[in-house]
C-alpha cells in the first residue's frame, strides 16, 4: 500500500536562507512602498497627490541615507578584506620560503648523513603535527630551531589571517544584504511616486516641479510667472577652503540627481556636499547623519557661505549654504542640482566643516 507520509524537507543551506531572507526583505520593502498607494482612490486630487508624492520622496530620500551608509560601510568591508587577503598572500609566501629552506638544511644533513629527529619530524606531509611538538626544538640545533620556530610562527600568522578574512567577509555579505534591502525601498517609492505624478495633467506636474524643486537649475533661467527669484549670490572670490566648496557647489548646478551619487556627473544631496568639501581639501562621512556631526554647529543666525544645512526631523537632507538666504542642493530624483531659499524646507540644524 502507498504511503501517505508527507516527504521529509530538506532543511535550508545557510546560503539559501542569506538568499530567502534577502528577497523577503525586498519584497516586503516594495511592498511597504506601494503600501496605501497601489489601490489609492483614483479620485484623488491633485493636492492630495502631490503631498502623497512629497511624503514618498521625503521616505525615498531617508532610505538613501541608510543605503548611503551601509554602502560606505560595505566599501569599508572590501577593503579591509582585499587588504586581509593581500597581507596572507605575503606572509605565505615568506612562511613557504621558510619551509623551503628548513627543507635545503635537511637534505644537507640527510646528505651528510646527519638527518635528526627534529627534521624529520619537519620533513613529514603534516608539518602542524611536528610543531605542536615543540618540545623536540630542544634537541635540534641552533640553527635548526630557529629554522623552524619561524615555520610555526608563519603557519600562526597565516591561520590568524586567513580567520580574520572569513570574518570580514561575512560582514561585507551583511552589508551587500543590507543595500539590497534599501535598494528596494528606494526603487519602490520612486516607482509609485511616479504614478502618481502620472494623474496629474501637464500643467499641474510643472507646478508640482516649480514648488518641489526650489529655483530653476541656472541663474539666468527666468523665473516662471508668479514665481519669486531669491537673488543670486557669486561664488566667493577668496581662496579660502569654504569659497573652493562653494565654488564646486557652483559648478554642479544643473547635473543630474541621482541616488547614491557622489559626482562627478551626478549626485545625492549629500554626496553634493562631500564632494564639495573634499574639492576644498576637507574629507566628510557620506551621510546626512554623519554630516551634522562632522564639523561645528552654527545657528541659523550665523550661517556662513560653505556651511552645510540639514533639514527635516530625520536629518535626511543637506545643502550648502551660499549667502544670502540661499543654498545650492539636490533636492530629488527628477530634478538637477540648483539654488533655492533655505527655508523652502523644515530646518533641522547647520553645521561648519572644520
Amino acid at each position: 500500500m502507498a504511503s501517505h507520509r508527507k516527504p521529509r524537507q530538506r532543511p535550508l543551506s545557510g546560503g539559501t536562507v542569506r538568499t530567502a531572507a534577502t528577497l523577503a526583505l525586498a519584497g516586503a520593502a516594495t511592498a511597504t512602498a506601494f503600501e496605501g498607494t497601489s489601490h489609492a482612490d483614483p479620485q484623488l486630487t491633485p493636492a492630495q497627490v502631490k503631498a502623497e508624492v512629497d511624503r514618498l520622496y521625503g521616505e525615498a530620500e531617508e532610505a538613501t541615507e541608510r543605503y548611503n551608509g551601509a554602502k560606505a560601510k560595505s566599501d569599508e568591508a572590501e577593503r579591509a578584506l582585499t587588504g586581509l587577503r593581500e597581507e596572507t598572500a605575503r606572509k605565505t609566501d615568506r612562511l613557504n620560503t621558510a619551509r623551503s629552506a628548513l627543507g635545503s638544511l635537511a637534505a644537507s644533513q640527510y646528505r651528510s648523513g646527519g638527518l635528526g629527529p627534529a627534521l624529520q619530524l619537519a620533513m613529514a606531509s603534516d608539518p602542524q603535527d611536528y610543531l605542536d611538538r615543540a618540545g623536540l626544538l630542544t634537541r635540534a640545533g641552533d640553527r635548526t630551531a630557529a629554522e623552524v620556530a619561524a615555520v610555526r610562527r608563519g603557519l600562526d600568522e597565516v591561520g590568524q589571517l586567513r580567520d580574520k578574512a572569513a570574518g570580514r567577509l561575512a560582514d561585507l555579505r551583511a552589508r551587500q544584504g543590507e543595500l539590497a534591502g534599501h535598494k528596494a525601498v528606494i526603487e519602490g517609492k520612486l516607482a509609485t511616486a511616479k504614478q502618481l505624478l502620472a494623474r496629474l495633467t501637464a500643467e499641474e506636474r510643472a507646478a508640482y516641479e516649480a514648488r518641489s524643486g526650489g529655483d530653476d537649475p541656472a541663474p539666468t533661467t527666468p523665473a516662471a510667472p508668479g514665481q519669486r527669484r531669491p537673488a543670486a549670490s557669486p561664488p566667493p572670490a577668496d581662496s579660502s577652503r569654504a569659497a573652493r566648496a562653494v565654488a564646486f557647489a557652483y559648478g554642479a548646478i544643473g547635473k543630474p540627481y541621482v541616488w547614491g551619487a557622489t559626482g562627478p556627473g551626478s549626485f545625492d544631496c549629500s554626496g553634493l556636499t562631500q564632494a564639495a568639501w573634499r574639492a576644498a581639501g576637507v574629507s566628510l562621512p557620506r551621510t546626512t547623519y554623519t554630516q551634522i556631526n562632522a564639523g561645528r554647529r552654527v545657528s541659523r543666525d550665523q550661517l556662513a557661505p560653505g556651511d552645510l544645512v540639514f533639514f527635516y526631523s530625520g536629518v535626511t537632507h543637506v545643502g550648502l549654504y551660499i549667502g544670502n538666504g540661499q543654498m545650492i542642493h539636490a533636492p530629488r530624483p527628477g530634478s538637477t542640482v540648483r539654488l533655492a531659499p533655505v527655508d523652502s524646507m523644515p530646518w533641522a540644524g547647520a553645521s561648519r566643516p572644520a
